[in-house]
């Protein structure tokens, strides 16, 4: 199977790295039904991680590959964040199997492009993989402390505040260009339409009434009641200092 993940490789790539034939969508339509071609009938997730891990393993050598010229990344890196990010925490994935699975790549691209539209599939995905190059996409205390019960993410405006479980967690507003609020509460529900309606916090209740919630998203993770309120805390605080969100207090103090 490697040898024939190879070739196929080879006939695709027009100088190219794995890398990119993976997170390309056309080049990546393209090495599959190469593969399939030469008799390999895996699924596309397999055939992926197959051609990444012969990159890893160092089985693909002197290949001098094009550089990418993807500039003006700042436009729409955070939307790759926050898409990746809840992709792993919501299904425990890595950011090579969300991108060798095409429908978790789609799903992706669709998160992306609602936080940060106007851009291609390839733009989102490679602007993910150089956050994990520039060790920026490193697992959070969220991830590996406790799995949440539940992970949501929609636009507010499309929100039915009656559908958020009345349960303990942690939410996010997450903003087009940055997360301006992070939280956690006993009751989600309550907090989270407690916020839309006139928010505690000064700077987010003057942010939506300048902007309006069209362009905000919101993110919430319901947690086991098992989790006491401290541990919750802990896991509010880290997000804070990872996410440096907008709106927060200086040194993670929570309402």
């Amino acid at each position: 199977m490697n040898e024939v993940v190879h070739e196929a490789f080879l006939a695709v790539r027009e100088e190219r790295s794995p890398d990119v034939v993976v997170a390309n969508p056309d080049l990546n339509r393209r090495f599959l039904n190469e593969c399939r071609s030469r008799g390999l009938s895996d699924s596309a997730l397999a055939l992926n991680l197959r051609l990444l891990n012969l990159r890893k393993a160092g089985a693909l050598p002197d290949l001098r590959s094009r550089r990418i010229g993807l500039k003006n990344q700042d436009d729409y890196r955070f939307g790759a964040e926050i898409a990746v990010r809840f992709l792993e925490r919501r299904d425990s994935l890595s950011l090579d199997r969300i991108l060798c699975d095409p429908e978790r790549a789609a799903e992706f691209d669709l998160m992306a492009g609602q936080i940060a539209p106007g851009f291609t599939a390839f733009e989102y995905r490679w602007a993910a993989l150089n956050l994990r190059k520039r060790s920026r996409l490193r697992p959070e205390l969220l991830g590996k402390v406790v799995s949440a019960e539940m992970v949501s993410t929609c636009k507010v405006v499309d929100l039915i505040p009656t559908q958020i479980p009345a349960r303990a967690g942690l939410y996010l507003f997450i903003g087009s260009s940055g997360v301006l609020y992070i939280g956690e509460c006993h009751n989600l529900r309550r907090r989270i339409t407690k916020h839309l309606d006139h928010s505690d916090n000064r700077g987010l209740a003057h942010w939506l009434w300048e902007h309006g919630n069209r362009d905000l998203h919101l993110e919430y993770h319901v947690l086991p009641m098992s989790v006491p309120t401290r541990v919750r805390k802990a896991m509010e605080l880290e997000l804070i200092r990872s996410r440096n969100p907008l709106f927060n207090i200086a040194g993670g103090k929570t309402e």
